[in-house]
């Protein structure tokens, strides 16, 4: 489970607060807000220089001079690319720079005699966002495309028996501190407030309904329908 002290200290303390209001969360403050601003640059990990290619990342890798070597598509779910010569090269964990010189010690000598490559990113696939709370399959998902808060929840399998669903959490590195905004995902649902698109990083925590949780575990406690069972 992916359940942190944190997560649900915020939740609580945003279920009544304002927006503005600073939320405590040990040594890290969290700002509360009614409405998240896109993430830092740097939230999103697109400084490709430093990027670490990912599987399902589509990716260029061209070979100076030998314009018939150049080869665009996609990092594949092992996290390998095919290249003339070359095979089958790992491009996974790697940055462009510690994949092109990966190529170039593979071509060099056999092939070329010095040969000089270089990696581009044509787009960087392999985001995440957490999903945490009462959902049914809490995790880190693989964000391809745009992402909103609904499909986010919807790819932890949806929210479980006990959520709440007008109080789900996103939170988010934006204008250099921690942020979080509490959204009612009934409303959204509804039409009457846009879904908002969720961005690598972000953790989506779906909150509880106490209610609900009391009882799911009374239907546990209780193993025959009409017979009275002490549940304190």
């Amino acid at each position: 489970m992916f359940k942190h002290a944190s997560f649900l200290i915020a939740a609580a303390a945003l279920a009544g607060c304002a927006s503005s209001v600073g939320l405590d969360e040990g040594s890290t403050a969290v700002a509360v807000a009614d409405k998240l601003p896109p993430p830092d640059p740097d939230a999103l990990t697109r400084n490709f220089a430093d990027y670490r290619i990912g599987a399902n990342d589509e990716i260029e890798i061209a070979v100076f001079g030998v314009e018939e070597m150049t080869r665009k598509g996609t990092v594949d779910s092992a996290g390998y690319f095919s290249m003339p010569l070359a095979g089958a090269v790992l491009a996974g964990g790697k940055t462009p720079e510690e994949l092109a010189k990966t190529v170039e010690d593979k071509l060099r000598g056999r092939y070329l005699k010095d040969p000089q490559v270089s990696v581009s990113i044509i787009e960087a696939r392999a985001n995440t966002v957490t999903v945490d709370g009462a959902v049914r399959q809490p995790g880190i998902y693989p964000i391809v495309g745009t992402l909103t808060l609904q499909q986010a929840v919807a790819m932890a399998r949806g929210a479980d028996e006990t959520a709440s669903l007008s109080r789900v959490i996103v939170f988010r590195q934006a204008g250099g501190q921690k942020m979080a905004a509490m959204f009612d995902l009934k409303d959204i649902r509804s039409g009457k407030f846009e879904d908002p698109v969720v961005f690598a990083n972000d953790i989506v925590v779906v909150g509880e309904s106490a209610t609900r949780r009391f009882l799911r575990d009374l239907r546990t406690t209780i193993p025959t329908l009409g017979q009275f069972t002490p549940v304190l």
